[in-house]
């Protein structure tokens, strides 16, 4: 085993231990650092020793350029490639891995800021309209939309919550967010309703089908509903409501959006998302910055000269 490959496996085991990365970012890390490999074996570097900051920036360019088996990689895209690397290098200089860290003064591509896509309340209102009917499925599809929205949670981290995770009364969920942190996020009145009626009604029917499991979100097998499953939830409500381009993160996006144009602070928003920084959550400042603008432009007797 080279020492770079080495190198790999011992940052990779210590974002997951020590970090405690996601399993979907550690993948992303795992494959940019595979690529990053393929690279510098391309160059016949295999010794961590070896490394110089040209190859580093070589391993940029061509996530920029692509080749003859790769297509071009965003600025985004590259932007968290390059942080993967960084991070190895920094890792096996603190580690005593490597005596230096070539990768110091490359700097990840600037990535274009995107507005998050977020959806009027009166869509959100059609889409929650048509999430489902009485049935076991129907109440459970409503509950779990109504979460999402009320919440601002990341699909990921509703499908992951358990009976135990939910005070009704109280009217808050305790969510396990990245890095496994936990938060406790009001859901509303609309949320607290709906999972009241899939708990009673619906929930006994589908756990039935199962083993027993402390999962909030059920499928049709008793066993907890995945990501993939929830995303298809979606999807079929959105189909019926007539609307196009709807993830779960749009109904996160919308949350915050909606929280913002009616005077959220914006670190009360970053809370109730799970940002660790509020410059994640300022984006989304942005977004009602432009609507403010349109109305102006639209609304004001002196807006055009």
């Amino acid at each position: 085993m080279s020492t770079l490959e080495a190198a790999v496996g011992a940052y990779l085991g210590h974002l997951a231990v020590e970090r405690g990365l996601a399993v979907n970012t550690l993948s992303s890390y795992r494959r940019d650092l595979r690529r990053y490999q393929e690279h510098l074996r391309g160059r016949g570097v295999g010794d961590l020793a070896l490394i110089g900051e040209k190859d580093v920036q070589g391993f940029l360019a061509s996530l920029r350029e692509g080749d003859a088996d790769r297509a071009p990689l965003s600025a985004g895209s590259a932007a968290r490639a390059v942080v993967a690397v960084r991070g190895l290098h920094r890792f096996a200089l603190r580690e005593g891995l490597a005596d230096a860290d070539p990768s110091r003064e490359v700097r990840p591509p600037s990535a274009p800021r995107r507005l998050p896509k977020a959806i009027s309340l009166g869509e959100v209102e059609r889409l929650l309209g048509a999430a489902g009917d009485e049935t076991a499925r129907g109440l459970r599809d409503r509950a779990l939309l109504e979460l999402l929205y009320g919440s601002g949670a990341r699909i990921s981290e509703a499908v992951g919550l358990d009976l135990d995770d939910v005070e009704l009364d109280e009217g808050t969920v305790r969510v396990s967010g990245k890095g496994s942190k936990v938060r406790i996020v009001p859901i509303g009145g609309y949320a607290v309703r709906a999972l009241e009626a899939y708990r009673v009604r619906a929930r006994p029917q589908l756990v039935g089908a199962g083993r027993g499991t402390p999962a909030l979100f059920l499928n049709a097998r008793g066993g907890r509903l995945s990501r993939q499953g929830a995303w298809m939830v979606l999807g079929a409500a959105a189909e019926r409501a007539g609307l196009k381009d709807v993830s779960p993160h749009t109904l996160r996006h919308s949350f915050a959006t909606h929280l913002l144009e009616r005077g959220a602070d914006v670190r009360v928003v970053q809370e109730l998302l799970g940002h660790a920084s509020v410059t994640t959550t300022q984006v989304y400042t942005l977004v009602t910055v432009r609507l403010l603008r349109e109305v102006y432009a639209t609304a004001h007797p002196r807006a055009r000269a």
